[in-house]
């Protein structure tokens, strides 16, 4: 009689034939689908021109990735196949990854580097500008490393004046770039005039940590100004882009950063010597302008202007003098003049006012009162005031007055002839 099996076990026949044939395997192909899961798991599809299979990437594996998987990209992953019992459905249970083409490590840096210089992490404005002479420096870096003593051996060499604070940090290794971000956000309040962030050079593996996103974060975001000093002068990493300055090497950050003092006193000792020239060029052009303006202010000095405006005031007095006696001399002639024609004027008004005044005597004397006190003649006066004769009333109360005699009198009786 034929076998007949149940679905579950055909199924479970075909997991364990599948899963144990089929238990490691590298597979090359296109990535489509990609979904990262909030669990952290990663589900894609690997397809080529002819056939597509599910595939999953759990959370551990997926979280040890150096690059970020994208729609489209070419890859060779490794793992094993795995078949889900309930549904018959089977798919790559991935365990690494790397592009096809190119390392993990160079995807990651282009991925990251693309993504940095979109959200401006390199952009020119960012960048804050070095002290020209620094007092105090932090050094992010491993205080075992070659790195550290190529440093110092520079800074003593170039500036003395300068006070360096060190903090011992991991530059390689898995948990290096976590460090290196606390370390730099540390410096950062320290108050220092700059950091140094570096170490010594190695493979793209040993200098990853400064190409992690949060580094660079922790570069971009600091108030500091910070020079990346990592690797040899041929590598190029992420914090050299982030950093307000990229070093060659840790030492040449030392040169970069600090003056030398030897070519500062040349420096200051050609500046002094300028300076002598040049104020001894300035002293002798002041001394000569100096003399000019003596030898002026002597021709015009206050002594001789005042001698000379000592004879001009006497030459105009003499003038004045001349000019006021004449005048004086002319005015006291017309004076003279003036005196004798108003004496004569005097005597010829005052000729006329008497003769005029012995007319009024001689005519005030033919008409005095007392000598023209005639019969029936008298002046009317009422209150105290001449009156004509017409103006008196009935009743009035008037006087009549003569030369001699003055008669109180009531009118009784006013006649009028016509």
């Amino acid at each position: 009689m034929q076998n007949i099996l149940t679905v579950t076990t055909l199924n479970n026949q075909i997991k364990s034939l599948l899963e144990s044939h089929y238990l490691s395997v590298h597979v090359q192909g296109e990535v489509s689908r990609v979904t990262y899961h909030s669990s952290g798991h990663l589900y894609f599809t690997l397809k080529d021109a002819g056939a597509s299979i599910s595939c999953v990437m759990f959370k551990g594996n997926n979280q040890k990735l150096k690059f970020r998987v994208e729609e489209g990209m070419q890859v060779i992953l490794f793992g094993g196949l795995s078949v889900y019992t309930p549904r018959g459905s089977y798919q790559i249970n991935c365990i690494t990854m790397q592009p096809s083409g190119e390392g993990a490590l160079a995807l990651a840096y282009q991925q990251l580097k693309k993504k940095l210089q979109e959200k401006g992490y390199f952009d020119e404005t960012h960048k804050k500008p070095l002290p020209s002479m620094p007092k105090h420096i932090v050094l992010v870096t491993s205080k075992t490393g070659a790195a550290l003593q190529d440093m110092l051996r520079v800074a003593k060499k170039r500036w003395n004046l300068l006070k360096i604070t060190l903090i011992d940090t991991l530059v390689q290794g898995e948990s290096a770039a976590q460090n290196i971000a606390k370390h730099i956000m540390i410096a950062d309040t320290l108050g220092a005039d700059a950091i140094v962030v570096g170490r010594g050079g190695g493979s793209m593996e040993d200098l990853w940590a400064f190409n992690e996103e949060i580094v660079a974060d922790a570069i971009y975001q600091a108030n500091t100004p910070i020079i990346s000093a990592v690797g040899h002068e041929i590598d190029t990493l992420i914090s050299d882009y982030c950093a307000d300055l990229r070093a060659p090497t840790p030492s040449a950050a030392m040169e970069m950063l600090l003056p030398d003092q030897v070519e500062l006193q040349l420096t200051l000792d050609s500046y002094e010597s300028a300076y002598h020239d040049s104020f001894s060029r300035i002293y002798a052009k002041k001394q000569q302008a100096l003399t000019h303006q003596y030898h002026i202010l002597k021709q015009h000095s206050f002594e001789r202007k005042l001698h000379f405006y000592t004879q001009e005031i006497n030459t105009l007095k003499s003038r004045f003098q001349s000019t006021f006696g004449y005048l004086l001399q002319e005015k006291e002639q017309q004076r003279i003049q003036n005196q004798a024609l108003l004496t004569q004027k005097l005597q010829q008004l005052l000729s006329q006012k008497a003769a005029s005044l012995r007319l009024l005597e001689e005519n005030f004397s033919n008409n005095d009162p007392h000598k023209k006190d005639k019969k029936g003649i008298a002046q009317v006066v009422k209150e105290g005031k001449k009156v004509a004769l017409d103006s008196v009333e009935v009743d009035d109360t008037i006087e009549l007055q003569s030369a001699k005699v003055t008669l109180l009198a009531k009118i009784v009786e006013k006649r009028t002839t016509g």
